[in-house]
């Protein structure tokens, strides 16, 4: 695996767009190119306890979780996924990359080569809702989003990792400058 110092991180920040959310607080983490081929990438979150980790693809269809942050390590091949709701972004996803999301952000694969894999994981095993962005959840979902903790540690470096640099307890979000 690749040190913090070596990997170029992305981040985005998301507002809510009536339907989804997003996270008022912390932004989306890309982390590029970060694990190569001959990591364990559930090896590596289980050790930074991020748990309940789960091998397949990104949903077809917008969709957040409003009770828990999300680890997605590609693990093969390459996907286009629209991140933040219908008024986000797009974006290129690789083997390698990481993609942190915090609770409540939108997340959504569009297209994805026929290899594409993310195993996926979330802070302490932490069991998650899914949440469509319907009006009749929402009121629950976002008090649900504004009480979910900071992670005790980034699911790839651990306690000192880069995902504090962007996220931290006062939760003014943001990177450091």
């Amino acid at each position: 695996m690749k040190q913090p110092e070596d990997i170029q991180i992305k981040f985005l920040h998301f507002k809510d767009d009536g339907a989804i959310p997003n996270n008022p607080s912390y932004p989306l983490l890309l982390y590029k190119d970060v694990i190569t081929s001959g990591d364990d990438a559930k090896a590596v979150l289980t050790e930074n306890n991020w748990l309940g980790a789960w091998r397949g693809s990104v949903a077809p269809f917008h969709h957040y979780h409003s009770n828990s942050h999300e680890v997605l390590i590609v693990v093969s091949g390459s996907a286009q996924l629209h991140l933040g709701g219908e008024q986000g972004n797009q974006v290129q996803a690789e083997q390698g990359d990481t993609v942190i999301l915090p609770a409540g952000v939108g997340h959504k694969l569009l297209d994805g080569s026929t290899d594409f894999a993310v195993i996926g994981a979330y802070p302490n095993g932490k069991r998650y809702d899914f949440c469509y962005g319907k009006a009749e959840e929402r009121p629950a979902n976002v008090t649900n989003i504004k009480n979910v903790p900071l992670p005790d540690t980034d699911p790839l470096f651990g306690k000192n990792g880069p995902l504090f640099s962007y996220w931290r307890n006062d939760k003014s979000g943001g990177a450091k400058v």
